[in-house]
């Protein structure tokens, strides 16, 4: 008996979890300042230059709700909150880091 290939609708239905989770402008430029460690509001909205207040905190809300950050908020005036990776988002690392490679392929090569 001949075994069928499977076709690529599992594949690309990963993929477009993974492009829905992490895709768009900001949320990979985020998560690269997160990969240094905990980081601020304040820290983060510095970090990316042209994102609004309220986009970083779409942003923002969109991964914790896909558990890819965390939100700690400390019971203090003014409000301290604080973002990092949860285990799952620490995963993302090599995903972006070769993202970033194949970046720089790509680049080099349109330069030759």
């Amino acid at each position: 008996m001949e075994t069928q290939r499977q076709p690529h609708s599992r594949l690309t239905c990963a993929v477009e979890t993974t492009i829905r989770v992490i895709g768009g402008r900001w949320k990979v430029l985020i998560l690269r300042e997160l990969f240094d460690g905990v980081k601020r509001f304040g820290q983060l909205h510095r970090a990316l230059t042209g994102i609004t207040q309220k986009m970083l905190t779409q942003q923002l809300r969109e991964l914790e709700q896909d558990a890819i950050i965390h939100r700690e908020v400390y019971p203090q005036v003014p409000p301290k909150v604080e973002y990092s990776l949860t285990p799952l988002g620490k995963t993302l690392e090599p995903i972006i880091y070769a993202m970033h490679d194949w970046g720089v392929q790509y680049l080099e090569s349109k330069n030759d």
